[in-house]
């Protein structure tokens, strides 16, 4: 079975920073393209970030750019998102996701789904 599990979410100020992690189980974690989604209140779930399984090459949503990074340690099984300069509009619940190509899991075809961590970023 597998499973996705994000933690480090929580309440900060804007400008500051959090990392979020997901631990991966019953996959084969070093094929797959690994992924964050996030959805606030009222809001469609968006993409924010991808790296392929090899590290080679990683994509984010034009709105974190420059403020976002994504990677990932196939030996243990996690992929990371580092935020920094958060903003109140980065306000969501974060979603660890997996799928078989950096295309599909922009494009939203996910395979696997975390339950997701919650982000808040005060003013």
């Amino acid at each position: 079975q597998v499973q996705l599990a994000e933690s480090g979410g929580g309440l900060v100020q804007a400008g500051g920073s959090l990392r979020l992690s997901c631990a991966a189980s019953g996959v084969t974690f070093s094929m797959a393209t690994l992924g964050w989604f996030r959805q606030a209140p009222g809001k469609e779930r968006e993409f924010v970030a991808a790296i392929e399984w090899n590290v080679s090459n990683r994509q984010y949503a034009d709105s974190v750019k420059g403020r976002f990074t994504i990677s990932r340690d196939n030996a243990k099984n996690t992929v990371y998102l580092q935020m920094n300069s958060l903003k109140p509009e980065d306000t969501a619940v974060y979603s660890c996701a997996a799928g078989l190509s950096l295309y599909n899991v922009v494009r939203n075809r996910i395979d696997y789904w975390g339950q997701g961590t919650q982000v808040t970023v005060s003013s």
